[in-house]
């Protein structure tokens, strides 16, 4: 379901837009639908507030629903989140008042490393299933900051994301800064971003400075060299004034070389970027390993040393195995797993 499919209900039933105005903000932002100087009794035409009790409030409460939660010893929390479909996708909540949010079920992009590329693409989420993670973020904690970094590509599911940014930077009173949409590199939505009416901050993934080794991990992705995302990166910085996350999972072996640090030099010196260099999140019967804690710290030391801003970030909940997409896929093996037969006799009698 999409944020316009709820506009267009509430309209059919004599919504004005400051009745749509008052209805969402209590929604993004966690408020009763009657608080406020004018509660909805007095403020919306009956119609309207019949609609709300028999169709929009078991409408949007029906859209995501946590179905289960992963702490972590890091502070964040995992979230199997389940759809109106009873498919799930995953949502984090983050330390320091974020939330990573899924825009796809499932995604066709097949990074190597990804556990969510595995299944492939299933179908894309409504915007309003997005902004409904978010909002059940906001049930268990503050949260003034959203990532579009979940399960998906978001440049493959523009619209619906486009869409979910500008609601929540309006509706939801959270800033565009806080709003960062992370991509492997479309050039449609790098074309299209700059021209929305909420500009967001953008991560780039670029996991390599190599063409060749790119495309092999990252191997349905657009085909953008990096050379050439750095510079639609920097472009994008420079119009809104923001740098550019650029995301490396860094993996043992594959993209963590002393020659691959020297190149992101020459790549990144003098953009308006930050380095972000993630330790692997092992995923099992994936070949990938997560490099030595030691080896990572002097490269962000030498990364420091060139110029280049650079942050490691921690994959949020290693503790509980819980890297994006394998909750949703021990959920599935679970279900598909056959029940055990009833014992019976003596001992199950006992």
């Amino acid at each position: 379901m999409r944020i316009e499919d709820l506009r267009q209900h509430l309209r059919a039933l004599g919504a004005k837009p400051c009745h749509e105005d008052k209805i969402f903000r209590a929604w993004a932002q966690v408020r009763a639908f009657d608080s406020g100087p004018h509660p909805a009794e007095h403020f919306l035409p009956l119609k309207l507030r019949r609609a709300l009790d028999e169709w929009l409030l078991p409408s949007i409460e029906g859209l995501a629903r946590v179905k289960s939660t992963h702490r972590a010893e890091d502070g964040a929390s995992r979230l199997l989140v389940e759809l109106a479909d009873a498919q799930t996708v995953e949502s984090v909540l983050l330390p320091r008042g974020g939330v990573c949010v899924s825009t796809q079920l499932g995604c066709a992009v097949g990074c190597q490393f990804c556990m969510t590329g595995k299944e492939g693409l299933i179908r894309q989420l409504g915007s309003a299933e997005i902004v409904a993670q978010v909002v059940l973020a906001r049930r268990l904690r503050k949260v003034n900051k959203v990532v579009f970094m979940g399960m998906g590509e978001p440049s493959h599911n523009l619209d619906n994301v486009i869409e979910a940014i500008e609601f929540l930077a309006t509706e939801g009173e959270i800033g565009h800064k806080n709003l960062v949409f992370s991509t492997v590199g479309d050039r449609r939505a790098l074309e299209r971003l700059p021209q929305a009416r909420i500009k967001p901050a953008l991560a780039l993934s670029l996991h390599t400075t190599r063409d060749d080794l790119r495309r092999q991990l990252l191997p349905r992705a657009p085909h953008i060299t990096p050379e050439e995302l750095v510079e639609l990166g920097e472009a994008y910085a420079r119009a809104t004034d923001y740098p550019i996350q650029y995301q490396w999972t860094l993996i043992d072996g594959v993209n963590d070389s002393d020659a691959e640090m020297e190149a992101i030099v020459r790549l990144l010196k003098g953009k308006y970027a930050v380095m972000n260099l993630i330790p692997y999140n092992q995923v099992e019967g994936l070949p990938y390993r997560r490099p030595d804690p030691a080896r990572t710290a002097e490269q962000v030391r030498f990364l420091h040393r060139a110029g280049i801003l650079t942050k490691t970030r921690q994959s949020a909940g290693q503790d509980i195995d819980g890297g994006c997409g394998q909750l949703r896929a021990r959920q599935i093996t679970l279900e598909r797993k056959p029940r055990a037969a009833f014992k019976t006799g003596p001992a199950a009698e006992a």
